[in-house]
């Protein structure tokens, strides 16, 4: 079932247990509130629309809260007039529940009850695994000699590792001279340097010839 109602300018539909937000209505929270201007009614079966209202129809129902809607900011501006306004605005409603929906032909239906409050979950304690506590207590020294012993051993072979691995840091990476392809390199260079030195004495020698010749 269900109905269309007229508050505040607007139009809403309606069913019963339903909560709607309409425009401010005076009144006090749990206060009752009825909506005479009832425009259609129907209950599935049968739909009755009003030439403009329902006759003899009627909603009910309780406020639940007072409050106001998000903040909008409403701005104004003129370019090249130095004009600008700026202003907040934030809309008042009225939050109400449906309780009943009456009118001729239809039967009402059943008021809807308060929801009783939600009791909160009391947090348990978390209990401590029993059955690792008894298994805890139930080994044996000798199975506990034994897990030192691996401990200790695996503590010994790291500490190894450990010293190998900073021996190989420590010592330097000698790397291997070519010592005969150093020597050849020089020979040869020293080769190359007596060949030129003898190609440059060689001419100087036929020139000073030449000027005995003239000079005779």
């Amino acid at each position: 079932m269900y109905a269309v109602v007229t508050t505040g300018g607007k139009q809403y539909k309606v069913r019963e247990g339903e909560t709607l937000k309409v425009e401010k209505i005076p009144g006090d929270v749990g206060s009752s509130v009825k909506f005479d201007r009832v425009l259609m009614i129907s209950d599935g079966d049968t739909v009755n629309i009003g030439q403009p209202v329902v006759d003899d129809a009627m909603v009910e129902g309780h406020i639940v809260e007072q409050g106001k809607s998000k903040k909008i900011i409403v701005f104004k501006y003129k370019r090249r007039k130095r004009y600008r306004r700026k202003q907040g605005h934030r809309q008042q409603y009225t939050a109400i529940k449906i309780d009943s929906i009456m009118a001729k032909g239809i039967k009402p239906g059943k008021k809807a009850e308060p929801e009783p409050e939600a009791k909160k979950p009391v947090a348990k304690k978390p209990e401590a695994p029993k059955a690792e506590v008894k298994e805890k207590a139930a080994e044996k020294p000798e199975a506990k000699a034994e897990s030192r012993e691996k401990a200790v051993k695996k503590s010994a072979v790291k500490a190894e590792a450990k010293k190998k691995e900073t021996k190989k840091a420590a010592k330097p990476k000698t790397k291997k001279a070519d010592t005969g392809k150093v020597t050849t390199k020089k020979t040869e260079a020293k080769k190359a340097a007596a060949k030129k030195s003898t190609a440059k004495k060689a001419p100087a020698k036929k020139t000073a010839a030449k000027t005995k010749k003239k000079t005779k």
